[in-house]
C-alpha cells in the first residue's frame, strides 16, 4: 500500500461545553473538545501528529497546540471564515492520504457570547475593514447587511418569499427541539419569525443565528488506525473548496454562492450524486444561507430553493432531506466559525448517535444513513468547503 492510496476516516468527534459558558476561556474549550474527541475515538494523545486550529481573535495554532501538549509535525492555520473547518478537513485528508500525517486533530473553541456580555469585542481578523473593504464600510456594508442584500436579490430574481425564508428558521427550531444540547428548543412559527424585530431588511431577529460560547473537535486518521478505535469509522469520500470574492462588487451573482463550485468538486471526487445524500449539514448564519446552499449543491434547481424548503422537507421527522439535524446555527449553537460543528453532527448521524433526532437512509426507515454532506460558508459567501462523508 502506498501512502497516496491510504483511506481517511473520522474516528473521533466531540463538543466542548456550549451555549452559555461564563467560566471558561477559549483555551479551556479547546482542551475540553480535544480530550473528549480522543476519548470518543479511544486513542491516546500520543498518536496525534497533525494539528489544525483557527479562531476569532488572535489564538494561534502554535499556542493552542502547546496548551494541549501536542508537538505536531503537520500543522494548518487556514482561515477563510466559517468554512475553515471543511477546508482544513480537506487539507488534513490529503496529508494523511499522502503519508505526511497519520492522525490530525481539528479543534475550535470560542467564548463569543461571554466576550460580548463582558464588553470584550472579538472579530475574525481575516474579514475586517482593510484594503478594498474600506470602501464598503462607510456605507453600512456590515456582514449582516451583505447577506440581507443577497437575500433580497434572490427574492427579486426568483420570487422567493419572506415566508419561505422563515420556514428555514421554523424547521431548524423543530430539529433543535429534538436535541438536548441545543440552546433554543421552544418551537416557533412563521408568524413568530415575521413579527420579530427587524435587524437588516428582510431579516428579522429569528432569520439570524444565535450567539453562543462553545467548542468542537474532530479527529481524522489513516485507515490502519481504525482497528484500534472504539467507534465505527466515517470515511472522507470527497472534498471541495472554493474562494469567490471579498468585496461585494466582485461577487458576480448574489444568488449563487461558492458552494456551487466546492459542492460540485466534492460530489465528483466522491463519485456520488446529490440525490444519493441522506442528510445535509449546512452553515446557517442566516436563513438565506441554507436556501441558496441547497440550490448550489444541486438538491434543487437555481431559483427553486424557496419552494424546496416548504412542506417540512428539512425536518428530521419526515423530511425529504433532513438539514441541520442538530438545529444548526439558528437554534443549536453558534460560537462563530461554526463549520466544525457541521462535521461533528454529520459523523454522529452516520454512526447512529442522533438519539431522538436520528435520521434514516432515504426511503428506508430504520436503516442508518449511508451518505451525508457538510458544507460551510465563510465571510459573506466569500468561501466554501464541502465534505462528503460515508459509512461502511
Amino acid at each position: 500500500m502506498t501512502p497516496a492510496s491510504r483511506k481517511v476516516a473520522v474516528v473521533g468527534v466531540a463538543l466542548a461545553d456550549c451555549g452559555r459558558v461564563d467560566d471558561a476561556t477559549p483555551y479551556t474549550l479547546h482542551a475540553q473538545a480535544a480530550r473528549r474527541a480522543l476519548a470518543d475515538a479511544g486513542l491516546d494523545r500520543a498518536v496525534v501528529d497533525g494539528f489544525a486550529s483557527a479562531g476569532l481573535g488572535t489564538l494561534a495554532p502554535v499556542e493552542v497546540a502547546e496548551y494541549l501538549g501536542l508537538r505536531p509535525t503537520w500543522v494548518d492555520s487556514t482561515s477563510v471564515g466559517g468554512s475553515t473547518w471543511e477546508v482544513m478537513a480537506a487539507h488534513a485528508a490529503d496529508a494523511i492520504a499522502r503519508g505526511h500525517a497519520n492522525a490530525v486533530l481539528l479543534v475550535y473553541g470560542s467564548t463569543a457570547r461571554a466576550d460580548i456580555k463582558a464588553g470584550r469585542r472579538t472579530g475574525n481578523l481575516s474579514f475586517g475593514s482593510r484594503g478594498p473593504l474600506q470602501f464598503e464600510v462607510p456605507y453600512g456594508h456590515t456582514l449582516i447587511a451583505k447577506y440581507a442584500m443577497a437575500a433580497r436579490r434572490h427574492m427579486i430574481e426568483h420570487g422567493t418569499t419572506i415566508e419561505q425564508l422563515a420556514e428555514v428558521a421554523v424547521q431548524a427550531r423543530a430539529n433543535a427541539a429534538l436535541n438536548p444540547e441545543a440552546m433554543f428548543r421552544t418551537p416557533i412559527t412563521v408568524d413568530d419569525v415575521l413579527s420579530g424585530p427587524m435587524i437588516a431588511d428582510p431579516f428579522t431577529k429569528l432569520h439570524c443565528c444565535l450567539r453562543s460560547d462553545g467548542g468542537a473537535a474532530v479527529l481524522l486518521t489513516a485507515e490502519e488506525y481504525v482497528r484500534d478505535c472504539r467507534t465505527a469509522p466515517v470515511w472522507i469520500l470527497g472534498t471541495g473548496e472554493h474562494v469567490s470574492h471579498a468585496t461585494m462588487s466582485e461577487w458576480p451573482d448574489f444568488t449563487t454562492g461558492p458552494a456551487a463550485v466546492s459542492g460540485r468538486l466534492a460530489f465528483e471526487r466522491a463519485g456520488v450524486r446529490p440525490e444519493e445524500i441522506d442528510f445535509a449539514e449546512l452553515y446557517d448564519a442566516f436563513t438565506y444561507m441554507t436556501l441558496v446552499t441547497l440550490e448550489d449543491l444541486g438538491f434543487c434547481g437555481k431559483g427553486e430553493g424557496g419552494a424546496f424548503v416548504e412542506k417540512g422537507r428539512l425536518l428530521v421527522r419526515g423530511g425529504e432531506l433532513p438539514v441541520n439535524t442538530d438545529g444548526g446555527g439558528l437554534s443549536a449553537q453558534h460560537p462563530g466559525m461554526r463549520g466544525l460543528f457541521l462535521l461533528v453532527e454529520a459523523v454522529r448521524q452516520l454512526r447512529g448517535e442522533g438519539g431522538e433526532r436520528q435520521v434514516w437512509r432515504r426511503g428506508r426507515v430504520g436503516e442508518l444513513p449511508r451518505l451525508g454532506v457538510a458544507s460551510a460558508t465563510g465571510g459573506w459567501f466569500c468561501s466554501s468547503g464541502t465534505v462528503v462523508l460515508g459509512r461502511g
